[in-house]
């Protein structure tokens, strides 16, 4: 192999980790207007239609987007918002999860008590069409990932990104690229703070 070939498989490998190791982050930014979008939710076991014009008629609208249900990092996420949703409601806010989960997935998944709890709805983004319409890239799971139960991981993903929307729809705040915990107590910094310049 000549040096050249060499050099160029080398930079080509590096350029593709490189790739693979940045964080992707949402093209959809702070004052941008936020997609419209219906699902199917799920709140303590019990599906219902979700509308997200409805919900922004109440208050400032956190949509986090995850990669699944009964994961390691989601679990976190979504029993650290469950914990904190009184203060949520406090400032205004409600909050919908959004996977590529099925909704039988997050039937259960809304009502373990050790991650919603019963107190956190989670919608079904099955196609990622909600993933996109918030400019977030969906990627397959590879074959053979379980989840915490041992169970096959039978969907796409998305990262871990969360969004703050203001009743009037545009985005208050953007907020990826940081760890579960991290994620839910900058949403709630957010919500806190639109409710304090609402007074």
């Amino acid at each position: 192999m000549n040096k050249q070939l060499i050099r160029n498989t080398l930079l080509s490998g590096l350029l593709l980790s490189a790739a693979l190791a940045t964080p992707a982050l949402a093209d959809l930014k702070e004052g941008d207007k936020a997609p419209d979008f219906t699902a199917q939710a799920s709140l303590a076991g019990k599906a219902f239609n979700y509308t997200f014009k409805d919900a922004l008629k109440k208050g400032p609208v956190v949509v986090y987007f995850y990669p699944s249900a009964f994961t390691g990092g989601c679990n976190l996420q979504a029993h650290t918002f469950a914990e904190n949703i009184d203060k949520f409601a406090a400032a205004g806010a409600t909050v919908i999860g959004v996977s590529l989960d099925s909704i039988k997935r997050l039937n259960a998944f809304s009502a373990d008590p050790e991650y919603c709890a019963g107190k956190l709805a989670v919608a079904s983004d099955p196609e990622g069409r909600i993933a996109r319409s918030f400019d977030l890239a969906v990627a397959d799971i590879p074959a053979g990932r379980k989840d915490t139960r041992g169970q096959d991981i039978d969907h796409g993903r998305v990262d871990r990104v969360t969004f703050v929307i203001k009743p009037d729809g545009k985005v208050a705040a953007t907020i990826g690229g940081v760890a579960p915990v991290a994620n839910v107590e900058k949403a709630l910094e957010t919500v806190n703070r639109l409710a304090l310049a609402r007074r």
